[in-house]
């Protein structure tokens, strides 16, 4: 078996498949139609053309960052010194990105580990030309350091970012997808293939379960056999991942005697360890007499950490609003002309640890909304959340504000005053939070925001149960990268508009 140090996995907690027609066939490569091996090798193959055009395109992108450099910065002396100076460019990222395996089949387009490892081959190569700089003593490699390098690196982000989005679309097409053979209880294995197939992006696709009992199917994915036959069974379904999730009588000898049967094969065993919605920097691992335990640590909501994401809000926010003033007062005016009634809709709402505040909203709606409101909800049993594909109360101007979340923009008055956060859970209705479950309730705890990972992950389609899961997540798990991670994702929502009604 590959240990996860000798072998690369994205830091992603699910294992997304496409829940369609070819999901549940064990061993077949969507695809190219191939079982078994080689239905592993053609997927690998993908994996690793994908990886040489991201290669290629990185090269590209700090080739043309550095020609833009040597156009512009000064002190570059003729055409042999500037083709120096980028070829030294695009030598040095390179190293730097290859050192960090940036181009490893399974760290291209993982999201957050990617990017995190592009941003630690970029600091390398960035102390690297500082130090040149120093030993040197050439004050004009200044600008190359301060200005040119750390442009070649975001160009690599952006570059990374569109490949990721293209990756994805394919991959929810079925393409170059990850085989993966799940064990566990029935529910415990329904309950992860259900789960996957919320993110077929993310590249991978149950192809067969190993269930107590051995036989039927678990939401569609057949059961090739019982917990003692896995090793066996991952072979001819033609799976890369064994992922172990709870069953009753499964211990820690046998996931132990699992791993050595696995032992010396290119597969990787993945063990769900049971905590929901719980990961990254809350995950460490404590050794206790050699036994690896893991530790729990408790969620951070208050801190200099904190601290720096209200004054970065603040900021974000009075920029935004100087920025986006036009729009503004266009959306304004918009929606004065259309019925002649007010341009904000205000509305009470539940903050952080329970205090209510006043949201401030462009006004979608007919002025009566409230008002009917009650006689619409009596016909929507989903929950506390109140959505309706075609709601009859939103207007011609507010069905498309709504589309693209205009409507959202003057919650930056509320982000500036404090109450809201850019990126946090829904803002909640009184009405909602007395319909709170305990878990729900933790929501609370921190501010509500103006997009969060509900938003971007399929907004009003979600039902009320998978939006609560997915603020839970984000409160248990928050972290500044998570909420630049959001903030791009809403770009692209936003854009498209799916999900937004």
């Amino acid at each position: 078996m590959t240990s996860t140090s000798d072998r690369v996995r994205p830091a992603s907690g699910a294992f997304p498949t496409t829940g369609g027609r070819d999901a549940v066939v064990p061993g077949r490569d969507p695809l190219t139609g191939t079982t078994g091996r080689a239905g592993i090798d053609a997927v690998r193959r993908v994996r690793r053309a994908w990886a040489r055009r991201i290669l290629v395109a990185d090269l590209l992108a700090v080739a043309v960052v550095g020609i833009v450099g040597a156009a512009l910065v000064p002190g570059v002396t003729g055409p042999t010194a500037g083709a120096a100076l980028v070829g030294g460019l695009v030598v040095l990222v390179g190293a730097a990105l290859a050192v960090r395996r940036c181009w490893h089949p399974l760290v291209v387009c993982s999201g957050g580990f990617e990017y995190t490892r592009v941003l630690q081959a970029g600091t390398g190569a960035l102390l690297v030309l500082a130090l040149g700089e120093v030993a040197l003593h050439d004050e004009r490699l200044r600008p190359w350091t301060l200005v040119v390098l750390p442009a070649a690196v975001l160009a690599v982000l952006a570059v990374r970012g569109l490949g990721r989005a293209v990756l994805h679309r394919q991959r929810r097409q079925g393409v170059g997808l990850t085989g993966v053979l799940v064990v566990g209880s029935e529910e415990s294995v329904e309950a992860l293939v259900v789960r996957t197939r919320r993110a077929p992006e993310h590249g991978w696709v149950v192809v067969g379960a190993c269930t107590p009992s051995g036989v039927g199917t678990c939401a569609g994915v057949s059961v090739v056999g019982d917990l003692d036959a896995v090793a066996e069974q991952v072979h001819r379904v033609g799976a890369e991942v064994v992922a172990v999730a709870p069953a009753p009588g499964w211990s820690g000898r046998n996931l132990h005697r699992l791993a050595w049967e696995l032992e010396g094969t290119d597969l990787d065993l993945v063990v769900d360890p049971g905590l929901m919605e719980i990961a990254g920097p809350r995950l460490h691992m404590t050794p206790v007499d050699g036994l690896p335990m893991i530790r729990l640590t408790q969620p951070t909501f208050r801190g200099a950490a904190r601290v720096s994401k209200a004054l970065l809000d603040r900021f974000v926010a009075a920029a935004a609003l100087v920025v986006l003033a036009p729009i503004l007062i266009g959306v304004a005016i918009a929606i004065r002309l259309d019925d002649r009634g007010p341009v904000f809709f205000r509305q009470e709402r539940v903050g952080r640890r329970g205090r209510p505040f006043r949201m401030v909203k462009f006004r979608s709606m007919a002025v009566d909304a409230e008002a009917a409101r009650a006689a619409l909800r009596s016909d929507d049993p989903h929950g506390p959340l109140f959505k309706m594909r075609r709601d009859p109360r939103v207007t011609r101007v507010g069905a498309v504000l709504r589309r693209y979340s205009l409507d959202e923009l003057p919650q930056l008055l509320n982000v500036l005053a404090g109450s809201m956060s850019l990126v946090g859970p829904r803002p909640p209705l009184p009405a909602e939070v007395v319909e709170y479950a305990d878990d729900a309730r933790r929501r609370l705890l921190v501010r509500p925001g103006m997009t969060g990972l509900w938003q971007v992950s399929g907004r009003s389609d979600l039902s009320w149960e998978e939006t609560v899961r997915l603020d839970l997540r984000y409160v248990e798990n928050w972290s500044p990268g998570l909420d630049l991670h959001i903030l791009a994702r809403t770009v692209s929502a936003v854009l498209t508009g799916r999900g937004a009604y």
